[in-house]
């Protein structure tokens, strides 16, 4: 009896490990960080920067604990490396510089991509997440891309930031720059301003989170959530969906094209390079040769 106890006990723990190493497969097939499938670019002699969150705290509005967050790990990476491969000089920067707090969750076994584990071995990207640019210090109108990354970090001060809005309306005016975000990243527009004052977003085609996605992962805390607040600025909000939004993915380019939203966690690859499909097109010689 006491043979067939530890028999049945040893696969049980069989059955949980292989299950364990097999989730990351699961998940993946579900729609969990799909692989990007497109085109790819040579960009040498471009810049890009990428910009997230200083906010590592998923409080309620007005305390000061609760668990750890910041930005999205892969939401990061992804974006990074993908700038980077393709010959982009990439700086990494934040609301107020310094230390970019990562969601813990994002870096564990189950959810990492492939450009996490990159990040998690590449000394020069970690020393720009510990030391990441203050945007007041940055020129946005210096780069071929401004990517804003998103992570549950981002609703507690991208969209609360004069100073991020009148940069991104210098880079959208500067007409060089692509504009682009993902998931909570998008909330880095909602304070940006066309020269007559009005809000510089309205009447385009956008997407970010879904508030369905948060209601799904009872994350409602935070104090601004992009769909919510997309919708506020009078964007025209498109987003797909699934059986759960984690699970979902899209991608919009406006109609002037000049900004590229990503839904999710899962659209990292996507934005980026579809952002690159546009800069690549205004530096590529014209037909006459000039």
């Amino acid at each position: 009896m006491k043979k067939k106890v530890l028999i049945a006990i040893g696969a049980l723990v069989l059955g949980a490990a292989v299950l364990g190493l097999s989730l990351p497969t699961i998940l993946h097939g579900l729609g969990l960080h799909p692989r990007y499938e497109g085109e790819t670019f040579e960009l040498p002699g471009t810049r890009a920067l990428v910009i997230a969150t200083n906010h590592g705290v998923l409080n309620a509005p007005g305390e000061t604990e609760g668990p750890a967050t910041g930005v999205a790990a892969s939401e990061l990476t992804d974006p990074y490396y993908d700038f980077r491969d393709a010959g982009m000089q990439v700086d990494v920067a934040s609301v107020k510089g310094g230390p970019i707090p990562i969601d813990p969750q994002t870096l564990g076994f189950f959810t990492r991509t492939p450009e996490v584990e990159r990040y998690l071995e590449d000394p020069a990207l970690q020393a720009k997440v510990e030391s990441s640019l203050r945007i007041d210090d940055v020129d946005f109108t210096r780069y071929d891309a401004v990517f804003i990354a998103g992570g549950w970090g981002a609703a507690y001060d991208l969209g609360y930031s004069d100073v991020l809005g009148a940069k991104v309306s210098d880079a959208y005016y500067a007409e060089k720059p692509i504009l682009g975000s993902v998931c909570h990243g998008a909330l880095g527009f909602i304070r940006a301003e066309d020269r007559d004052g009005n809000l510089l977003i309205a009447g385009r085609k956008m997407t970010g989170v879904t508030d369905k996605q948060i209601r799904e992962l009872g994350i409602e805390v935070t104090p601004q959530h992009p769909e919510t607040e997309l919708r506020k600025a009078g964007v025209f909000f498109e987003s797909a969906t699934a059986f759960r939004d984690v699970f979902a993915t899209h991608v919009v380019i406006d109609d002037e094209r000049r900004f590229v939203t990503g839904q999710n966690q899962n659209s990292g690859h996507e934005t980026a390079h579809e952002m690159m499909a546009l800069i690549a097109q205004k530096t590529a010689p014209n037909d006459t040769g000039e």
